[in-house]
């Protein structure tokens, strides 16, 4: 990523140790800001020493560690108090099956998210806060209108989810609702981003739930991912796309975060080619049922933001960067 005029201004991120929070620390430092590296334990190197490795050019103070357990709302309003700007971040994430989907999903997240944006509200300088929610909160969403490209308009469909145990779209689309209801309620600026599967080099030490179902691929395996699909993104657009809905009086609403929207199978397929000497399967043509494909590069909200969408479209680009 980057960098850009320094802004000067100090903004939090949550989860800020993960895959996409990580990636986001480091673009946020580029362009001048300072931060403050939400996680869940400061205490844990694993969770710390590669954010404060990103932070050892930047200069002096310019990125500091507060714990952010999303239950915990005075660490939450101590770790937002003086800050311009939120990043939520931190959420659970995994597309496995969970044994305690209330109190592994839905609680952390939905009243996570409900805590962070309390805290960005009592903090009183906040000016905006950009909250990443998934494309699993729009798809599964069978009762989308056939042949019909689905954009931000589409929500998940709950009861969907609970009668198939789908947990982890139903926490994300509870918690973006949860977001959007609290904003309208207590008049805080809020914008949300809806990724898809986010690929690209890691920074932390452990892998990603989206950077497993890839590796998982490499290994031959032949599940389909028919819930929890909608098309790859590399994870520096992701952040960029963060960086650019904050720092744009004009965005509003939701932004689906893809660089197309295609089926299990045509990722498959393209990783096959890129990859021959593993042993990636063939899958079905259409893997998720419904869904239309199409190319989203140039979506009405990437040209108003001048989103350049260069990471996951430079040429030879591979999902491993």
């Amino acid at each position: 990523m980057a960098s850009g005029e320094a802004k000067g201004e100090t903004v939090l991120v949550t989860g800020a140790s993960g895959f996409i929070g990580s990636t986001l620390v480091r673009g946020l430092l580029d362009r001048g800001y300072t931060v403050r590296a939400g996680v869940l334990n400061p205490d844990d190197r694993a969770e710390t020493d590669h954010l404060l490795a990103l932070a050892a050019g930047a200069g002096e103070g310019r990125l500091s560690i507060f714990r952010c357990d999303l239950l915990d709302g005075a660490a939450l309003a101590d770790a937002a108090r003086g800050c311009s700007g939120v990043f939520h971040l931190a959420s659970p994430c995994t597309v496995d099956p969970v044994k305690d989907h209330l109190n592994q999903l839905m609680v952390p997240a939905v009243e996570g998210t409900r805590n962070v944006l309390r805290a960005a509200k009592a903090a009183g300088g906040v000016r905006r806060v950009v909250v990443t929610s998934s494309i699993s909160a729009i798809v599964p969403s069978p009762g989308w209108p056939a042949g019909e490209v689905r954009d931000e308009r589409c929500w998940t469909d709950i009861d969907y989810c609970e009668k198939n145990g789908v947990w982890y779209p139903a926490s994300k689309t509870l918690a973006e609702k949860a977001a959007w209801k609290f904003a309208e309620e207590n008049g805080l600026d809020v914008v949300v981003v809806n990724p898809g599967t986010v690929l690209g080099p890691m920074i932390p030490p452990t892998i990603n739930a989206s950077m497993a179902m890839f590796r998982r691929l490499l290994e031959g395996c032949i599940e389909e991912y028919a819930d929890f699909f909608m098309g790859p993104v590399h994870v520096e657009d992701v952040a960029l796309a963060h960086i650019l809905v904050f720092e744009n009086p004009s965005a509003s609403g939701r932004h689906i975060c893809v660089e197309s929207i295609c089926h299990w199978s045509d990722f498959a397929a393209k990783v096959a080619e890129i990859y021959p000497n593993y042993k990636v399967p063939k899958l079905p043509k259409d893997t998720q049922p419904g869904l239309v494909r199409a190319e989203v590069g140039s979506a009405p909200w990437r040209r108003s933001l001048g989103m350049p969408w260069r990471a996951s479209r430079a040429e030879g680009s591979s999902p491993n960067g």
